[in-house]
């Protein structure tokens, strides 16, 4: 890559009363070759007046999506873009101002990588405590080989953190609309088809967490959304990765995991049993689990506290992460 690749940022926006703070965020970048795409979806507030007032800067364009929804609008910016880097921003969020630097970086440093996202800052709502703990968690996941085992926990990467090689929609096709979250569902599609992501060690962007954003607003990004779109890939990954495939065991015996799990039987996955803590004739103690030859396990509990005890416990039974046993919540 060359060391003044062209980046072409994308913000779809609708109804972002705050996105001169996101536009602003891009201009002061250190790194400044870049276009800067907005994308209006339709808005009815003073945001396409605002984008309008910049649509004259020599490194931003304006463009507009009829088709209500995020995937469309993000897709029409790709679609327009003349960069070999696209880098995701959402208008209610800012970037630091070494992002794309630190970002490129990374890709030069890691030329195998396709994606590089970045640490991110949380601002939002002191109540919203699942957020902040999910950011922390994110945060956490730095390389290649924890995103990959992590994939099937949350989205390891902040959505609009995330940078791409342009060609990774040429070979896997663009955001897909549906009844799913569609950042999630390209993360997995992106991840089954062996794409190396990685992650810069530094804060790139400030998440701010509003109450019209649409993961808190739209259906599409409820649990239950996550958790279906998931077992459309992890049952792949299991026919894939699974030595006893079809027939797996999954960690979580109450009643939220067993009907979250129970998506995966939609695609063939066989569920042996299940393990908990509870000592109960129709459920395997954790203590008498089989051996790491006899069986895989796939955890669905959610309590991020014991799902790490979980992980630790079967690798002190000599499982191997991602080879008999994968979390997958």
């Amino acid at each position: 890559m060359s060391d003044t690749s062209l980046v072409s940022v994308i913000i779809p926006f609708f109804n972002a009363p705050t996105i001169q703070n996101a536009i602003e965020s891009i201009l002061s970048q250190t790194y400044q070759n870049f276009e800067l795409i907005l994308v209006d979806n339709n808005s009815s507030d003073d945001s396409l007046k605002i984008a309008q007032e910049y649509a004259n800067h020599v490194k931003i364009s304006l463009a507009n999506e009829p088709r209500q929804g995020v995937v469309f609008a993000m897709d029409k910016g790709i679609g327009i873009s003349k960069g070999s880097f696209i880098m995701r921003m959402d208008a209610d969020d800012v970037s630091f101002p070494d992002r794309i630097e630190k970002q490129l970086n990374t890709f030069r440093e890691r030329p195998g990588l396709s994606v590089v996202s970045g640490l991110v800052i949380y601002e939002g709502a002191d109540e919203n405590k699942g957020f902040r703990v999910y950011v922390d968690w994110l945060n956490s996941i730095l390389s290649s080989e924890q995103i990959r085992l992590n994939q099937f926990v949350e989205f390891p990467m902040a959505n609009p953190s995330l940078m791409f090689r342009k060609e990774v929609f040429e070979k896997y096709g663009m955001f897909e609309e549906g009844d799913f979250p569609e950042d999630y569902e390209f993360f997995l599609r992106l991840q089954m088809n062996g794409v190396k992501m990685g992650k810069v060690n530094h804060s790139v962007l400030k998440w701010i967490d509003s109450e019209s954003r649409f993961t808190r607003t739209d259906p599409r990004y409820s649990a239950e959304a996550f958790f279906k779109i998931k077992a459309t890939y992890l049952a792949q990954w299991l026919q894939r990765n699974n030595a006893h495939y079809p027939k797996v065991l999954i960690w979580g015996a109450g009643r939220l995991s067993r009907k979250r799990s129970s998506y995966l039987s939609n695609y063939g996955i066989e569920i042996e049993g299940y393990i908990d803590v509870t000592k109960k004739t129709d459920i395997i103690h954790y203590e008498n689990i089989p051996s790491k030859e006899s069986c895989f396990i796939v955890s669905y509990v959610s309590n991020r506290g014991a799902r790490d005890e979980i992980r630790s416990f079967l690798v002190s039974r000599g499982f191997d992460e991602g080879i008999q046993f994968i979390l997958a919540s």
